[in-house]
């Protein structure tokens, strides 16, 4: 017999700003996909980067590819696993070229596929960013990224590239890539309407296959699941140059799903 809470499956979910301000709503709706409980390791993080170290006010974080996440993760216990790749984009923002960018993504999808992995991965909010005038590019790139000198149209070149190098790759790595509608976005053309997630993430989670493992009265319970009985801390990340770590899982939610974030 299945002890009802241990972890029937693996969700992968790697991102930045959208992802953390939704991170208990995907948990949410991909387990109402594909089942709980689950085992859940997630590398997010406000401004956080695929491929290089990221700095947002006093706190670092490392790339997301080179993240404490992927070691333990060969060694783990096999599950079916589900992987969300999303808010690829702020490495451009730290002025790595496109191809440094692909190879970053590419490096986590290769290591996901190791894992048998369903993937699916969001490609950059093209409609929307192209929208961005002048002006409010120069207001956003100021606010959200000071240190950032690249101009409107050195951004748009830099965002077709990594967004063409995304549709090559799904081709060629078989993973299956979301294209993301601008009526989604905010003005600033990246971060996702606030009233509008639920609804933004239930359009990309249903590309996962169903499981039909919805669990028995899971809505009259929904809320109840979606709590924290401990909140999740990084493994690693610096505060003021200052490493802080702190062994994973390191959070869990009222189902008893584990949480490690990295």
């Amino acid at each position: 017999m299945v002890d009802s809470h241990t972890p029937q499956n693996r969700l992968i979910l790697l991102g930045a700003s959208n992802l953390t301000l939704s991170l208990r709503l995907v948990i949410d709706l991909m387990q109402q996909r594909i089942g709980a409980p689950s085992e859940v390791l997630a590398a997010v993080g406000h401004g956080r980067a695929y491929g290089v170290f990221s700095q947002v006010v006093w706190r670092g974080l490392p790339g997301i590819a080179e993240c404490g996440l992927w070691r333990p993760l060969s060694a783990v216990e096999s599950r079916p696993t589900y992987a969300l790749l999303t808010d690829i984009g702020n490495d451009i923002v730290y002025e790595l070229t496109p191809e440094q960018v692909l190879r970053a993504v590419e490096r986590c999808v290769d290591q996901l596929q190791r894992q048998s992995a369903q993937i699916v991965v969001t490609n950059l909010p093209m409609a929307s960013v192209e929208r961005l005038s002048e002006r409010r590019y120069t207001f956003f790139r100021n606010l959200f990224y000071p240190f950032c000198k690249l101009s409107r149209d050195e951004t748009l070149s830099r965002v077709r590239a990594v967004h063409a190098g995304l549709v090559d790759m799904a081709v060629r790595r078989q993973f299956l890539l979301v294209e993301q509608e601008a009526h989604w976005f905010g003005l600033d053309g990246i971060h996702v309407n606030y009233w509008q997630r639920e609804a933004f993430y239930r359009d990309i989670v249903r590309r996962f296959p169903d499981s039909g493992a919805k669990p028995e009265h899971w809505d009259d319970k929904r809320k109840f699941f979606l709590t924290w009985q401990r909140r999740p801390v990084f493994a690693f990340k610096t505060v003021l140059g200052r490493a802080i770590h702190c062994p994973q899982p390191s959070g869990q939610l009222a189902d008893e799903s584990p949480v490690s974030k990295y």
